[in-house]
């Protein structure tokens, strides 16, 4: 009956995910899954690019291709007149030009053969077979390099990152058609103590409904877990002990819900004891204090406390860091939060247009992109953060705190 006089060692959160982290379990394996399943999945590969992105020089406006030194000196007052050669539309193949011509394009056309500049279409004015030039152009101005996106042979992707939507779009485009992924953690959700009945079932006086299974189960969805329900067992020592063997055997981790405080017929932790180690059992917290984790067989077996609040509780706490283990991937911040850093570089920004600015945050800073094309995919790859400048706003200058808004999960490979 010494068990019914409390936990023989409580310690603090810090110490228990000490512990935790000091524990090494089996990871899981990898599978290769196509790219419409890899939305969210960590990837277990690097990703180089076969080609250059693009593959052909195209125009980066709607306007018209040229030689750029036949746009010098072009003024409002002063337009130099060109012939038209032709248009060139998105899919088309790139015609020739010569001197003395322009050819209109759209934005996202192959650049004319020859051509080295696009004039933007609101500096033109096309009449009669000719186009009035009104703004000159240097070489290279209004043209998307081949290239400019990714390079053959770059490594676009890097093991550990969790797939986002741009992510699988960049996959796309540089034509993977399948990915290796981690495959999803298996977890097996064991439900203890005779007062507890399946949903739908009957209510008698003392019986509780065992909803802590589908609350961890979509808990763990959220985690990106494969969960298993594996049902309500009884306070009796050889079966709890057989239905944990069984758990082991279909998952990656075992969840424990009741059975893991210091009542007699709390029989999780003795039975983890028998079969493997405790971790740590016990944690200075309220509620959840129950809360203990287990290894056997190298896998490891959270034990949560029955009530309902304790136990999403205990598993918001300890199983990030449990799944960091098995994984190997630790999620340090989720997409969609909010930070406060300060800006390494001015960003600018017209008044009256709300502008959504690309940048990579780290320790408390933020560098914006140099890139900021909207056809770059790469930019969204490369950024790991969006800083929105209001309308009214007319940039944030160097050194000023801003609000980044994470746009991928921030990792580190362990």
């Amino acid at each position: 009956m010494v068990r019914l006089k409390g936990f023989k060692e409580r310690m603090s959160v810090e110490e228990a995910i000490k512990r935790l982290e000091n524990y090494e379990f089996k990871r899981v394996d990898s599978e290769r899954v196509s790219i419409e399943n890899a939305c969210g999945r960590i990837l277990a590969e690097e990703i180089v690019a076969k080609f250059d992105v693009p593959h052909f020089d195209r125009s980066a406006v709607d306007g018209y291709a040229v030689f750029a030194e036949d746009t010098f000196g072009a003024t409002l007052n002063n337009p130099i007149k060109l012939k038209l050669a032709g248009e060139v539309e998105i899919g088309e193949k790139p015609i020739e030009i010569k001197r003395g011509e322009a050819v209109r394009v759209s934005t996202g056309s192959p650049i004319p053969k020859n051509a080295n500049a696009v004039v933007m279409l609101e500096y033109t004015n096309e009449e009669n077979g000719f186009v009035n030039i009104y703004r000159q152009v240097v070489p290279l101005e209004n043209v998307s390099k081949r290239g400019e996106d990714v390079k053959a042979g770059e490594v676009v992707l890097r093991r550990g990152e969790i797939l986002q939507p741009q992510d699988v779009g960049i996959l796309a485009t540089l034509g993977y058609r399948e990915v290796k992924v981690l495959r999803r953690p298996k977890v097996v959700i064991i439900s203890t103590g005779n007062e507890l009945v399946d949903v739908g079932e009957s209510l008698d006086v003392g019986k509780v409904v065992n909803s802590n299974a589908y609350m961890l189960s979509c808990a763990l969805k959220k985690h990106n877990c494969d969960p298993v329900i594996y049902g309500i067992v009884r306070d009796d020592f050889n079966e709890l002990r057989s239905a944990i063997l069984e758990a082991l055997e279909i998952g990656d981790v075992v969840i424990t819900t009741g059975g893991t405080s210091v009542g007699k017929r709390d029989l999780v932790p003795e039975i983890v004891k028998e079969l493997g180690e405790i971790v740590f059992h016990g944690i200075s917290i309220k509620p959840g204090m129950p809360t203990g984790l287990g290894s056997i067989d190298g896998k490891p077996i959270l034990m949560l406390s029955g009530f309902p609040v304790a136990c999403i509780i205990g598993f918001e706490l300890i199983f990030p860091h449990v799944l960091a283990k098995v994984t190997g991937v630790r999620i340090l911040k989720r997409r969609g939060e909010i930070v406060k850093a300060k800006l390494k570089r001015r960003i600018p920004s017209k008044a009256g247009v709300r502008t959504f600015a690309r940048v990579i945050y780290k320790d408390g800073s933020v560098e914006p992109l140099m890139t900021s094309g909207s056809g770059i995919l790469t930019s969204m790859i490369k950024a790991n953060g969006i800083v929105v400048v209001p309308e009214d706003v007319e940039g944030f200058e160097e050194n000023e705190e801003v609000e980044v808004v994470l746009i991928r999960d921030l990792v580190e490979v362990i």
